[in-house]
């Protein structure tokens, strides 16, 4: 599988009642669509799959890939603290029609490179899925290294890496040490038109879920050869990108999909909601989105 365009790490919208929305993550989606993502990526950080049941995230990932049409890509998120957590989930998610599944650090264990390579290693055999690391040292407390990278690189199964740890360093040493065998994917949002110029031909992208068409243009400019024209987009996504990046991202996600017109309720707890000057900064910086 090749990875490319930009691929909205799917919000989960919710009712009042907490129940998960289809009705709303349909609509969320046909807009997503029209705006010209490539593919999907549910159950990931932003789609709150930390919060949901088993059952509700099996029902979600059957959604989304009912939804999907022949050719756009399915990444599945199938984290969990423990390895054989994973497997189970990871399993589930083949069953269903994923063959590529998104993974993080296992969260609150910190293990060690050797431990963590195992545990990437037992995944891949256990299930025989095609895999995207996925480095976010700012949120999981470890970083995925260059040994372990080493070590994986030349497993086909393992098809890239969305590197969200916000140092361009990093993007540009995955480019020149892994460039033919594990692919850079855009996960530093406020920094994508850089990642872009250092090889990376796919985006997987929490705030496309607010700013679709935006992102979507900005992607397809870089690939025309346009820098100068994708550098004042990239000015213009900038400060909404940065006010994410600040704090409470999932929650001015969701309030940017209000803002578009395609409202997905509110965050679950522990999430707590903006506060009016959160909501009025975001808004602002929203404004010449909106107008794309």
């Amino acid at each position: 599988m090749k990875l490319t365009g930009v691929m909205p790490a799917l919000v989960t919208p919710f009712h009042a009642d907490n129940k998960v929305d289809f009705k709303a993550l349909e609509k969320h989606m046909t807009a997503l669509r029209a705006a010209g993502v490539t593919g999907w990526v549910p159950m990931g950080s932003t789609g709150e799959y930390f919060s949901m049941s088993n059952d509700e995230r099996e029902a979600v990932l059957k959604f989304v890939k009912d939804f999907a049409s022949e050719g756009e890509i399915l990444v599945a998120g199938t984290n969990a603290p423990a390895t054989r957590e994973v497997i189970q989930n990871t399993l589930r998610a083949r069953e269903i029609g994923y063959d590529t599944v998104l993974l993080a650090t296992p969260f609150y264990t910190r293990p060690t490179q050797e431990e963590l390579l195992a545990h990437y290693r037992a995944v891949l055999d256990a299930t025989g899925v095609n895999l995207v690391l996925y480095n976010y040292p700012p949120k999981d407390g470890i970083e995925i290294s260059f040994e372990l990278m080493d070590a994986l690189a030349d497993d086909p199964r393992v098809i890239g890496i969305k590197e969200s740890s916000g140092v361009l360093q990093r993007a540009v040493d995955i480019h020149a040490r892994y460039n033919g065998r594990i692919d850079l994917v855009s996960g530093s949002d406020d920094i994508a038109l850089d990642f872009m110029f250092w090889g990376a031909d796919s985006w997987i992208c929490g705030p496309a879920n607010c700013m679709a068409k935006a992102c979507c243009d900005l992607d397809r400019t870089f690939r025309s050869g346009d820098l100068k024209k994708a550098r004042e987009m990239m000015t213009v996504l900038y400060r909404a990108m940065n006010i994410l990046e600040s704090g409470k991202f999932v929650q001015k996600i969701k309030y940017g999909c209000e803002l578009q017109g395609t409202p997905v309720g509110k965050c679950r707890a522990p999430l707590g909601e903006l506060t009016d000057q959160e909501k009025a900064d975001f808004r602002a910086a929203m404004e010449p989105i909106l107008n794309w």
